[in-house]
């Protein structure tokens, strides 16, 4: 790869300001080499790259293997696009697709009829951006056979119709996957261009780290043939999904695939994290809550492990010396989330944990101190704090005005001196970094329509800036090498049209990614 040195514009390194960069071998360094090759930076901002501290490479990158839905704005929209693409590929076995908005219909609730209009004759299964919801088609539910007798699983709802038939909508893991789970295997090529897909969407938002945050023990070959193809163009630590009925089991599979991976000696893939669903979604009435939801007062959601049991599991794998990387959405999935690393921190020895409570979304004002106690890092996804059609339609009305008013506590966690990374949970929302520091610094919809919502949980530019960085790099247990750009460190960069810091926070959407290097190699 060749030198190179960064000149005419702003270079910010994550602490201070400089007028150029230098990089040799993939690295920073003092100064330039005589036949470094200059990159002009158009009086734009060189930073560090950013980092998304939890998203789903995997998944985002198949989608673009099937319908294309996602933005689409009406269910009759879906059901063409699932038609065209289905009349394009006669031959497929299954129309598989993702992510439809749940919000397109009321309570969420999506029927098979709808989809039947497109495709009669072979399964079809959508799943809702939030991944824990899935469409489905008659012929789907007839091959999984869903039917009026069926009964709801331990962990899903099938929603019905007032005669008992099963609706389409099924929701949770046993539920989703009585459907998914007959969906035949994609090939490794499939999951490899999977794979190239997600590092072309990554590099072109200025991003070369990913927490990818479910894993299965399948995709891990699929990862390490990408990195040996040279197809994978992203750095990417893998988080193994703990099973609530298999955990047990897993812990040596986890610890031997760990293994496996640092063998392969691929420098672009690590596996050390085990990922745990405390809960579901507020939208879809599955996130674990202290108190009822407004809609369903005999209802506080659906924990995927009950708090005893998820505590004894994170504290087995913390024993492993696996990173815990908890989903907790719901006041009662994040207290039991903390719960479980207070066990795992009482009974296992000391050492650099850096456990992570991902989504954070609505956390009870007690259990906002104890992030800094147990030293647990608060993982957001910025871009939805904000009062879109997910919190106006579905979310707001489940949990009320003063609960909802709890959400996304950004700020306060910060002041409480707690570590936060961001990310996207991409596909489920935009991977695009800029838009999530746009919402996380206004606390408005991106048009800026409005007052800001809980607006004194507005992060500043800088500190939004570091969460996507130096907060991501801490995460990763990477900070000595990356998140800042100082001399030694990897060149992992992004180069901006414009310096965030000095613009107007509504108008950030607007700056354009020009450059991304990975350890000194452009990748986009």
């Amino acid at each position: 790869m060749p030198d190179l040195h960064f000149t005419n514009g702003t270079v910010w390194t994550g602490t201070e300001t400089a007028t150029s960069l230098a990089v040799s071998g993939g690295r920073i360094v003092s100064r330039p080499s005589p036949d470094a090759t200059v990159v002009d930076l158009q009086g734009g901002l060189l930073m560090p790259s950013f980092g998304d501290g939890h998203a789903h490479p995997m998944f985002g990158g198949l989608e673009a293997q099937g319908p294309q839905i996602k933005g689409l704005t009406t269910v009759a929209e879906i059901v063409a696009e699932v038609g065209r693409y289905a009349a394009e590929h006669p031959s497929l076995e299954w129309i598989v697709g993702g992510s439809y908005d749940p919000s397109l219909a009321p309570f969420g609730e999506f029927d098979a009829r709808w989809l039947d209009e497109a495709v009669a004759d072979r399964p079809v299964v959508l799943r809702a951006y939030d991944y824990h919801t899935v469409w489905c088609n008659t012929a789907a539910l007839e091959r999984a056979g869903i039917g009026p007798s069926t009964p709801d699983p331990r962990l899903g709802w099938i929603l019905r119709r007032p005669d008992g038939s099963p609706l389409g909508t099924l929701r949770e893991w046993h539920a989703c996957d009585l459907v998914l789970d007959l969906v035949p295997a994609k090939s490794m090529d499939e999951l490899v261009e999977g794979l190239a897909e997600a590092g072309r969407t990554m590099a072109a938002a200025g991003i070369t780290w990913v927490q990818d945050a479910w894993v299965e023990p399948s995709m891990v070959e699929a990862y390490l043939e990408a990195a040996r193809r040279g197809a994978l163009r992203f750095r990417a630590n893998l988080a193994f999904r703990a099973d609530p009925d298999t955990w047990t089991a897993q812990r040596p599979a986890f610890s031997s695939l760990r293994e496996t991976v640092k063998r392969a000696g691929e420098a672009l893939v690590t596996a050390n994290t085990v990922k745990f669903f405390a809960d579901g979604v507020i939208e879809g009435g599955t996130a674990a809550m202290l108190e009822p939801y407004v809609d369903v007062p005999h209802s506080c959601g659906m924990p995927v492990w009950e708090p005893a049991a998820l505590a004894e599991a994170v504290a087995a794998f913390d024993a492993d010396g696996f990173q815990v990387h908890i989903h907790a959405i719901g006041d009662g999935g994040i207290r039991a989330a903390l719960d479980a690393v207070e066990r795992a921190a009482r009974e296992n020895p000391a050492w650099d944990r850096r456990p992570v409570i991902a989504h954070t979304q609505l956390v009870d004002p007690a259990d906002l101190p104890r992030f800094a106690e147990l030293g647990v890092i608060a993982n957001f996804e910025p871009l939805w704090a904000q009062l879109d059609p997910l919190q106006t339609e579905l979310t707001v009305p489940r949990l009320g005005p003063s609960r909802a008013d709890l959400q996304y506590p950004m700020r306060t966690l910060r002041e409480l001196g707690v570590a936060l990374s961001f990310g996207s949970d991409w596909p489920v929302s935009s991977h695009e970094p800029l838009l999530g520091i746009q919402i996380a610094t206004t606390r408005q919809t991106l048009d800026g329509a409005g007052e800001a919502w809980t607006p004194d949980e507005r992060l500043s530019v800088e500190d939004a800036l570091a969460a996507y960085t130096s907060g991501v790099a801490y995460q990763a247990f990477a900070e000595a090498d990356r998140g800042a750009l100082d001399t030694g460190k990897a060149a992992d960069l992004v180069w901006l049209s414009a310096d965030p810091r000095a613009e107007d926070p509504l108008r950030l959407r607007h700056i354009k990614v020009l450059g991304t290097w990975l350890a000194g190699e452009r990748t986009f």
